[in-house]
């Protein structure tokens, strides 16, 4: 009699996602969507055709007015989610519906304030039942995150932290006292954009933080190809790419999805050891 494989949620299903990639010396591939962009369906269509070439965790984007981390690309794709009307509300359902049919984890990417007005608790609440699995917060810091953190940590969520190249060990350890499901690596300082080299300094930058956190590293801000993903695998437990795939989606009329996957199928290759 054969049973079902389990299906983790929540920091669970995050921490699983890099297991079970470690326990095949492969890495995780972590790609940021603009969920609204250039509309909720297509967000919708783009996400299930990354889960079915096997991403590892899906990172949606949910637009903010002011988003202070993000380089042009990512701006103008959040300025055209916002004529869209997307709201947070809107973008659970969203996710609740992809729930039917897909089970890889979702992450929510966007500033505190929209969580705020939204009530931290009624958040957890209802992210939770719609299959949220973690959410991260770049404007939030660690010194002033721990209301949020106790509401999600009820809801099994994790709340993924940010350190920079500037971080210091004291802010680290902070940080890897609370943080949930992986640390995203931040590998330059600034807002996020392509770039064309990985950053000189960013091995024995990922040596220091290795011995201060003992949760998976994600690196992220720049990733744009698949030479830079495999130099990054080397260092780190997994790759994060947003503005070149964002950049892809704004600049292509129709069939989103598609264009998105193919775009992506080398890197994943290279990711988990399947060139």
């Amino acid at each position: 009699m054969s049973t079902q494989p389990t299906v983790h949620r929540g920091a669970d299903a995050i921490t699983h996602a890099f297991r079970r990639r470690n326990a095949s010396g492969e890495k995780v591939f972590i790609p940021y969507i603009m969920a609204g962009d250039p509309d909720l369906g297509t967000t919708e269509k783009i996400v299930r055709s990354l889960s079915g070439i096997d991403v590892d965790i899906i990172e949606l984007g949910m637009p903010f007015s002011d988003p202070m981390a993000d380089g042009p690309v990512i701006q103008r794709a959040s300025e055209r989610s916002l004529r869209q009307g997307l709201t947070l509300k809107r973008l659970l359902e969203a996710v609740q519906q992809l729930r039917l049919d897909i089970d890889t984890p979702i992450v929510i990417m966007t500033y505190y304030n929209l969580f705020f007005c939204y009530g931290l608790e009624a958040f957890a609440h209802d992210a939770a039942a719609a299959g949220v699995d973690g959410v991260i917060v770049p404007d939030l810091p660690v010194e002033e995150s721990e209301e949020f953190q106790k509401a999600l940590d009820a809801e099994g969520i994790a709340l993924i932290y940010l350190v920079a190249p500037t971080s210091t060990d004291e802010r680290i350890r902070k940080i890897a006292q609370r943080a949930r499901g992986f640390i995203y690596y931040v590998s330059r300082t600034g807002v996020t954009g392509l770039q064309k080299d990985v950053s000189s300094d960013l091995e024995s930058n990922l040596k220091r933080l290795q011995s201060l956190v003992d949760l998976p590293i994600a690196v992220g801000f720049g990733v744009s190809t698949p030479e830079q993903a495999a130099s990054i695998s080397h260092l780190a437990d997994g790759v994060i790419m947003g503005s070149a795939i964002v950049k892809l989606i704004g600049e292509t009329d129709h069939m989103h999805e598609q264009v998105a996957a193919k775009f992506l199928s080398p890197i994943i290759q290279v990711l988990h050891n399947k060139e």
